[in-house]
């Protein structure tokens, strides 16, 4: 049995749509709603995001992104024995947007289930598929984020509104003889739930509570700077390596402020951090797939280079996973 796990391809989706911050703002003025692009700038480091038609599903989204990923490894989709979604903006109730990717994809027979831990989704969905394959339950894993948060946006709430973007990332992971996933630390504290929720849900069916995202952004900031320093530490004491060592910091695309908070924590110039935001906007569990797929299409991330991982989500969740391309 190999006794590790290891990245070989990546993949990633948008929608076509893609909306600028002046679009955006046109929007919300007819709505009789004031904002403007360096507002959103200054605040958030965000120029554009894309967002999903109305036809669309989240499945949809992760499917591209998956043949995307499964393309990139020289695999097919019946290759595949675990799929992993991470989501918070599933196409039903039940079955999981992973079953209906697996039967959109042509994977069918394999594991396939949902992670819900947001925007920290796709951190928790990759160490489970890492601890799967090193058990030997699996030994070619899929793992998708996928997002389509417009559709859970309050667009007369102009704090909320103009962060949040729909896309899709994905990774193949596969046993390996050599190192891949080097280390990772999961965690969350439910006594922060309000901050960062949506809290309605289906009763009766009717929707109960507000089915619209809602948020405290200052109390989420004063989290997030904190808790992604604690989590990198933890992490690369696990890997017995150092800050040092980290060739990219993939870090959870939300805010630029909480990206360059985190960078000099950890002692990091921003050139070595994966920055996607501005144009992605925050696309939640898809942000970290997304940014790691850019990177490594670009060139920018190699073979052989070590990346850190990390997001904090509604829950509240957090983690990283140090990685070897």
């Amino acid at each position: 049995m190999k006794p590790y796990s290891r990245i070989t391809g990546t993949g990633s989706h948008l929608p076509p749509r893609r909306v600028t911050n002046a679009d955006l703002v046109a929007e919300l003025a007819a709505q009789g709603i004031e904002t403007t692009d360096e507002w959103i700038v200054e605040r958030t480091g965000i120029r554009a995001r894309h967002f999903a038609a109305p036809e669309v599903a989240c499945s949809d989204l992760g499917l591209e992104a998956a043949r995307n990923a499964l393309q990139a490894a020289g695999l097919q989709a019946q290759d595949i024995d675990l799929l992993i979604v991470a989501t918070s903006t599933p196409d039903m109730v039940f079955p999981s947007t992973a079953a209906i990717l697996q039967h959109k994809l042509g994977a069918n027979g394999c594991a396939a289930f949902d992670v819900q831990a947001v925007c920290s989704g796709f951190i928790y969905a990759l160490t489970v598929a890492d601890a799967m394959i090193r058990a030997g339950a699996a030994t070619k894993a899929l793992v998708v984020g996928s997002e389509i948060f417009s559709r859970i946006l309050d667009f007369n709430d102009r704090t909320t509104c103009v962060l949040f973007g729909d896309g899709a990332g994905a990774v193949v992971l596969e046993a390996s003889d050599e190192p891949g996933i080097l280390a990772s630390d999961l965690h969350a504290d439910g006594k922060h739930v309000g901050i960062l929720c949506v809290p309605g849900h289906v009763s009766g069916g009717k929707v109960t509570g507000s089915p619209l995202l809602t948020m405290d952004g200052q109390a989420v900031f004063k989290l997030a700077v904190g808790l992604l320093e604690s989590a990198a530490r933890a992490t690369l004491n696990k890997a017995g390596l150092t800050e040092a060592d980290i060739d990219w910091l993939v870090p959870h695309q939300a805010n630029i402020r909480i990206m360059q908070s985190t960078a000099r924590k950890l002692k990091m110039s921003m050139d070595k951090v994966v920055v996607t935001v501005q144009e992605h906007g925050n696309t939640s569990a898809a942000s970290i797939p997304l940014a790691l797929d850019q990177a490594v299409r670009s060139g920018q991330a190699q073979k052989g280079q070590t990346l850190l991982l990390e997001g904090v989500g509604g829950g509240f969740t957090w983690g990283a996973v140090l990685l070897k391309l």
